[in-house]
């Protein structure tokens, strides 16, 4: 006869309790999704960044007349996008310094702020000469703004060149007209200060007996 001893007052053995333990792996997936959305923010950042490749410029609020000094009050900033740079030059920046710069002719309201248009003061009290300049005599580049001299090359070769004026404004150059060589003439628009027409009477008869020929200064 076996005897089973019985304990009174106890359960069955307890299993012991088991720490639930974390998932790592989980983590680390939640490291590198935080890290794919900063970088993927970065990026879109740039891109917007770069995309933005637009110039902040001045326009006319209403109609400006010639002689009119330019304020702030006058203009209001608009950006653009231009195909180039040198697009871009022609107009005068938002950032520019307005102070001494009056409106050298007529600008409409609305209108783009273009360069030629808002000059200094002393540019302002000009007198517009036009000149027809054989395409040999002088630079293929030149443009609206280029400072230049002016000499007379007379046609009768044993007399020596003539410098007229010096650092004189281009106002405006127009494209080659004629058939081609020597034959190809432009037409070049340029400043004088009430000094420089003092020396018009006599450039005027030195240009007469032979041609005008246009030296680009540095910038």
């Amino acid at each position: 006869m076996v005897d089973t001893a019985v304990r009174s007052g106890f359960g069955a053995p307890s299993i012991p309790a088991q720490r639930t333990q974390r998932a790592r792996w989980k983590d680390g997936r939640l490291v590198l999704g935080v890290l794919l959305v900063a970088i993927t923010a970065l990026i879109g950042a740039k891109l917007l960044s770069s995309a933005d490749d637009t110039t902040t410029i001045w326009a006319a609020k209403r109609d400006l007349a010639a002689g009119t000094k330019l304020t702030g009050d006058d203009l209001t900033t608009v950006r653009v996008r231009f195909t180039s740079g040198q697009d871009a030059e022609k107009y005068v920046a938002a950032d520019a310094e307005l102070k001494g710069l009056v409106v050298a002719r007529a600008i409409e309201a609305g209108e783009f702020v273009p360069r030629d248009a808002a000059v200094p003061q002393a540019d302002s009290d000009r007198t517009e000469l036009p000149l027809s300049v054989a395409s040999g005599r002088l630079p293929s580049d030149t443009a609206d703004g280029d400072r230049v001299d002016i000499w007379v090359v007379p046609k009768d070769e044993g007399q020596a060149a003539k410098l007229l004026w010096s650092n004189v404004r281009v106002l405006q150059i127009d494209s080659v007209k004629g058939v081609a060589g020597g034959s190809a003439r432009r037409q070049v628009l340029v400043a004088l200060t009430p000094k420089d027409l003092q020396k018009l009477p006599a450039a005027l008869t030195a240009m007469s007996q032979g041609e005008p020929t246009l030296v680009r200064r540095a910038a």
